[in-house]
């Protein structure tokens, strides 16, 4: 049989339901045993307020199956030109429709407890997730919007959890993340 087909179907059967998002990845360098990258949601400021998801890096590859439901209410802010500080953005912002927003960040830590969760005394360090040059971003919108800035930004944002590459260069170039691509998550030897 065609691999390409069998990994096509392999990915087809470990798909979760159409409302949640998977991110695949495989992990570059190595990482301390227990290590867990997790999806959290954060402040408009980036501070981490609630373990979404996370997933055992020991294997050297992952898969989060991002939950649908909504981040935490602390989480979430109103959509404004304002408040949006997401890679790539620069003023001027445009805004077109009302929606409470959130954002979902990664962290890598080390799960000293072996409770399969990040707790309090486990320290957290921000990670990308790339895909080539481009950085995945994970952002929540209660109704559907449309975000546009400078050098070429724009974004149209489905009710939801939304996925999206952003290469930032001369021009902003933001593309929706397709499934089943592959990020990398770099870590320190």
């Amino acid at each position: 049989m065609n691999t390409r087909f069998l990994l096509s179907m392999a990915l087809g059967l470990t798909m979760p339901a159409a409302s949640a998002l998977t991110v695949t990845g495989m992990v570059q360098g190595s990482v301390t045993p227990q290590s867990r990258l997790g999806g959290f949601a954060v402040t408009p400021f980036g501070q981490p307020v609630q373990e979404l998801v996370s997933a055992p890096l020991d294997s050297g590859s992952f898969q989060l199956d991002i939950p649908a439901a909504a981040p935490p209410a602390r989480a979430q802010s109103v959509l404004t030109a304002q408040n949006v500080s997401w890679p790539g953005v620069i003023d001027p912002v445009q805004i077109s429709g009302a929606a409470q927003t959130g954002e979902l960040k990664f962290f890598v830590y080390r799960d000293q407890n072996g409770n399969a969760r990040h707790d309090d005394n486990e320290a957290l360090r921000e990670v990308s997730l790339m895909v080539r040059k481009s950085a995945l971003f994970v952002p929540w919108v209660s109704a559907d919007a449309t975000v546009s800035a400078n050098k070429g930004y724009l974004v149209a944002l489905g009710k939801g959890w939304n996925a999206f590459l952003v290469d930032v260069g001369r021009t902003v170039n933001v593309r929706p993340y397709p499934d089943g691509t592959v990020v990398l998550l770099s870590v320190g030897r």
